[in-house]
């Protein structure tokens, strides 16, 4: 698969180029969201493994959001 071929498909490819990766990282994080996928690999999760996950996500907002951006998006409360 060439690189324009990447970008023009739902496949998950990680490396040809920023705009792929990140259009990538959503359908991976989509397909992890999944409820059916959801259903079957939390239960397999260690207590450290589920901690790591809450850390990673919980560290990227600090860095990435302001406090109303997530309070706004990951909260949906607008009273802040």
């Amino acid at each position: 698969m060439n690189n324009q071929e990447a970008k023009q498909t739902d496949d998950i490819v990680f490396g040809f180029d920023r705009p792929t990766d990140e259009r990538s990282l959503v359908l991976f994080i989509n397909k992890i969201a999944e409820p059916a996928m959801l259903k079957e690999i939390i239960p397999r999760l260690e207590d450290r493994e589920i901690d790591a996950i809450i850390d990673l996500f919980t560290g990227i907002m600090k860095k990435h959001l302001s406090k109303k951006e997530y309070h706004h998006l990951f909260l949906g409360d607008d009273s802040h």
